[in-house]
């Protein structure tokens, strides 16, 4: 490894970026505003036109294959943008250079190719951050501070519901990886991640004790699903449902979770978690009229914590802060996405 974590302090961290579709732009928006810290040094793309975009866009070299990258760039750390089947194999071939890796969500498609990874990123020391930015949006955030000052009490349920729409043309444009098995994964992989991430991170973060999932494909032509509903149940006694689909009319509805305990009951909607539609708790703090307030506008379901969560990359190269999110905390929402689809095709509970 040509650099410790804790020792880039004299000089900004040299970025590389592998991936440049749709989900780039918010990446790269992000990075924009972290350019004292960090330098987008490269980016690669199998399409050309994409690499020369985004080469462009942030004044960085680019490269069409990732090997290419690699060899000839002197790279601190690469994120990972590309289909979701395919961040196994680019996660192990960046960690092979002894370069640290971000990657999006999911970090694999299947558990075990998740452990893999994870394991394989600490063979080779490099440092391995799973993105999961929603954790990071400011009506989260309240929440999340509502969660480990003991507002709630003991949490009994945590409920999601993801109604958006991906009509048959979004899975047409990129069909060779949109819906496939392969390189999409699904539905719950691929829309609802975020929302299991935060489900799993507000139970406490522990093992889940049983799955019980039913998927289906109910109206798109692809080979993964498009609706479906899971009910989880945790070590700590806590119970969770999710229901998700694609199929909401005529656009993207409602992106929520609801959490009831003992002493408080917060719903997040709006279409991606950005409005407090609920706050109650048995105890009164000053600011609970500012947060009932804090709901934000977006026209894109991937929120603003892409800012934050970059900032946290800075803060672990400095020292200061252990990542948000490594390879092992992106493995608890990914035991229970594997579970999900276990449980569907089995038609019983998955238990640990």
């Amino acid at each position: 490894m040509k650099h410790l974590l804790s020792t880039i302090k004299d000089r900004r961290i040299r970025l590389g970026f592998i991936g440049c579709g749709r989900i780039s732009n918010k990446h790269f928006e992000a990075l924009e505003q972290h350019t004292t810290n960090i330098e987008v040094v490269a980016v690669c793309d199998v399409i050309e036109e994409s690499a020369i975009a985004a080469a462009k866009k942030m004044e960085a070299n680019h490269y069409t294959n990732i090997q290419d990258m690699l060899d000839h760039e002197e790279l601190d750390i690469v994120t990972i943008a590309t289909p979701n089947g395919l961040h196994p194999k680019h996660i192990m071939q960046v960690a092979d250079a002894g370069v640290h890796v971000i990657t999006e969500k999911p970090m694999a498609i299947t558990l075990e190719d998740g452990i893999k990874v994870n394991n394989y990123c600490k063979e080779k020391n490099v440092q391995l951050f799973v993105i999961h930015q929603n954790r990071l949006n400011d009506t989260v955030q309240e929440v999340w501070k509502a969660c480990t000052t003991g507002r709630f009490g003991k949490i009994y349920m945590i409920t999601s519901n993801v109604f958006w729409t991906r009509p048959q043309s979004y899975y047409d444009v990129d069909g060779d990886w949109h819906g496939s098995k392969d390189m999409d994964g699904g539905a719950f992989l691929t829309q609802a991640s975020h929302y299991v991430d935060l489900m799993q991170w507000i139970a406490g973060d522990t093992q889940p004790k049983s799955v019980y999932a039913n998927i289906k494909t109910l109206a798109r032509n692809i080979d993964t699903e498009d609706s479906g509903s899971a009910i989880f149940e945790w070590e700590n006694g806590v119970l969770g449902s999710i229901n998700m689909t694609v199929l909401t009319y005529p656009k993207n509805y409602e992106g929520s979770c609801t959490i009831i305990g003992e002493k408080g009951t917060v719903k997040i909607g709006g279409v991606a978690m950005n409005a407090i539609e609920h706050w109650e708790f048995a105890d009164q703090w000053p600011n609970d009229d500012a947060i009932r307030q804090s709901n934000y506008e977006t026209a894109s379901v991937y929120g603003f914590g892409h800012v934050r969560y970059y900032e946290n990359i800075i803060s672990v190269f400095m020292g200061t802060k252990p990542p948000l999110i490594s390879g092992d905390g992106g493995l608890h929402s990914l035991q229970l996405l594997d579970a999900i689809y276990k449980s569907s095709e089995k038609k019983q509970p998955i238990t640990f």
